[in-house]
């Protein structure tokens, strides 16, 4: 419709509802990005998708930091030491600039920085290798600051199967992994339904007697047959529980033709460092991937639009209260929508949103009003548990 003097401007509205809402993204992959490459990003950095700067442009209030680490560690070793390493990044990151960041531990923390101008930086852990087997690790980890560990990664490990991993030792959860969703209850760590296998989900579902969230996962019916996706089923049944889903912005989560294009771009991309093991990531971006791209077209980003789609369907199946923002900003490489291509952008979902017809209040649960009523419910929950014993 052609607008007129009485047309709501919803990019202005848009950016006063990013300035004065707490907006939380659960999943955010700064800290490998800095182990790997250390770099100061409470000021802007030329690389990446999250600095300071870009993120108060956009808003944003509370980006959980991921503490990732490779399934491959599984068997190797060395996940609980990798873990050690990425928080003591972000503590780092809080010590470079005190007036800008700190360590969210708590609902009540993100409410007092957001007050105090401060950016918080609650911690989730994506993959449970770390614990090793050891439920002391998972108190060791809370009390670090974890606050939601993603049960799994690329492989199936100790606690749960994996949705990428076709090796299903456990139908699900491991009578380990019941345990760890148990003590996560008793301790208040949400518990993370992002890349288990969809019994591992049901699963959880049955022991958990917190909600639970998907930290970085989109909805299954736009890219058909994906397990990492959740289907609507599943999304309908993490809802009932009172949980929240949290949609991954990475196009292949959002675009079944993105999704089929990274299908056969990223065993070509393996294949080409296998081939070069003394060229780096960077040297496959540059000299590799044009040459992939002159010979199978230019890789069909998915758009804002696609993002809003998902955002639609959830809430179709689950109403407005089971859903968020999990961008997985640092961790989809190349593959961000436009509109959406680093922590700025949140502002264009919000106008997007609007001018879908949902309403301020609405906005304002898919921003963080939702995550942070779960958080609150997990956190009560486990305080019942300690007040009985």
């Amino acid at each position: 419709m052609p607008e007129t003097e009485d047309s709501p401007d919803f990019a202005a509205e848009a950016q006063r509802i990013a300035r004065d809402s707490i907006i939380i993204d659960t999943h955010v992959d700064t800290p490998m990005r800095i182990h790997n490459q250390p770099q100061d990003v409470s000021v802007a950095t030329e690389s990446g998708d999250f600095d300071y700067p870009r993120g108060v442009s956009g808003g944003l209030n509370a980006p959980f930091m991921s503490i990732y680490t490779d399934a491959e560690l599984e068997a190797s070793g060395g996940s609980f030491e990798l873990a050690e390493a990425l928080i003591d990044a972000v503590e780092g990151m809080v010590a470079t600039a005190p007036d800008k960041f700190a360590i969210a531990r708590s609902t009540a923390d993100v409410r007092a920085h957001f007050e105090q101008g401060i950016m918080s930086l609650p911690m989730g852990m994506e993959n449970g290798s770390p614990l090793e087997g050891n439920l002391a690790n998972l108190k060791h980890f809370y009390d670090r600051g974890i606050r939601y560990i993603t049960l799994a990664h690329g492989l199936s490990n100790h606690i749960s199967d994996s949705s990428y991993d076709e090796n299903r030792q456990w139908d699900g959860l491991s009578d380990f992994g019941v345990e760890v969703v148990k003590e996560m209850n008793r301790f208040g760590i949400m518990v993370d339904v992002s890349h288990v296998s969809d019994e591992a989900f049901w699963d959880v579902l049955e022991v958990s007697t917190s909600p639970v969230i998907a930290s970085h996962s989109s909805a299954r019916h736009f890219t058909p047959g994906w397990e990492r996706n959740m289907s609507d089923e599943m999304i309908k049944g993490l809802a009932e529980h009172g949980g929240v889903m949290q949609i991954n912005f990475g196009s292949s989560f959002i675009s079944e033709a993105a999704r089929d294009y990274d299908a056969v771009r990223f065993p070509a991309a393996r294949k080409w460092m296998a081939e070069n093991p003394d060229k780096t990531y960077s040297d496959m971006f540059k000299d590799w991937a044009p040459k992939y791209i002159a010979e199978h077209g230019p890789y069909p980003y998915a758009t804002l639009d696609d993002v809003l789609d998902h955002f639609d369907h959830v809430v179709a199946l689950a109403g407005v209260d089971h859903v968020g923002i999990g961008s997985d900003y640092d961790g989809v490489g190349d593959t961000l929508p436009t509109g959406l291509k680093d922590a700025s952008s949140y502002p264009n979902l919000i106008e997007g949103l609007l001018e879908r017809g949902y309403s301020e209040e609405d906005v304002r649960k898919i921003l963080g009003g939702n995550l942070l009523r779960v958080w609150e419910q997990v956190e009560a929950n486990a305080l019942r548990k300690m007040e009985a014993g």
